[in-house]
């Protein structure tokens, strides 16, 4: 009986003492929690802040290649400009010469368009007269297009070109065609024969009369009447109506011009 009666006062005893140590730890306990509590909440604020520097980091990081694919760009834009810049100051250069080349150009091809023209118009003067009034007419305009500022040196200079292969053209060629001519005082209409600018021959429409350009009097003189049937033979194989032919005609002796 004594021993157990001990026993319950150890156990009593015992008891009084965990009664006594439980709030001291449940202080401790509870100052734990709170300490994990904080230390969790800092590192969640910390992770936080991780998470924005991290953010504004991959942000600037975007900036910063953007930045440099720019500079690369406008670098090189910058010196495609610089070589589009040299190409045009050289060609500037190049303008500015061929300017002054054209202005002594312009000096010296109006003399040479002059001379030209009237070269052209002395050499249809001298020359066999055929197609009188349309080589006239050509002269004539030639010649008021001279003094006209509307038109440009160079239209004046291929219009004087192609005058001049017009005339080129009649020295290659035989023709015939029907105008009028002064005879004996009167005015009549024949057919003309003209063979290259070696000759000129004329006859009149009933045939009873053929004759030829005197180079060296510079006059119409009739031919003999055996000279009938080749004029005739020979306006034929101008008109095409006949195949070329050799024929016997007269022909003037060449005379050198009076300048």
């Amino acid at each position: 009986m004594f021993l157990l009666s001990r026993k319950l006062q150890l156990i009593a005893v015992a008891s009084a003492l965990s009664l006594c140590t439980l709030p001291a730890n449940a202080d401790t306990l509870s100052q734990a929690i709170k300490t994990e509590a904080a230390i969790h909440t800092g590192a969640v604020k910390s992770q936080s802040k991780i998470n924005t520097l991290d953010d504004r980091t991959r942000k600037m990081l975007e900036q910063y290649r953007s930045a440099t694919r720019q500079t690369k760009t406008l670098l090189t834009y910058n010196a495609y400009l610089k070589d589009l810049l040299n190409s045009q100051e050289a060609e500037k250069s190049s303008l500015e010469q061929q300017l002054q080349e054209i202005e002594v150009t312009q000096r010296e091809i109006v003399p040479l368009i002059l001379n030209m023209q009237n070269s052209l118009e002395q050499f249809v003067q001298l020359d066999l007269p055929f197609l009188p009034e349309e080589r006239q007419q050509r002269i004539a305009s030639l010649k008021d297009m001279m003094t006209r500022a509307d038109v440009t040196n160079a239209e004046k200079f291929r219009r004087l070109i192609e005058a001049y292969q017009i005339e080129n053209s009649y020295g290659n060629t035989i023709e015939a065609y029907r105008a009028n001519i002064e005879l004996n005082d009167a005015i009549s209409s024949v057919d003309f024969l003209r063979l290259g600018r070696v000759a000129l021959y004329y006859q009149r429409l009933d045939g009873s009369e053929t004759g030829f350009w005197n180079k060296t009097e510079k006059r119409w003189e009739p031919l003999a009447n055996e000279y009938r049937n080749p004029i005739r033979q020979g306006l034929r194989i101008a008109r095409k109506e006949a195949a070329p032919d050799l024929l016997t005609l007269p022909v003037s002796a060449a005379t050198e011009a009076v300048q």
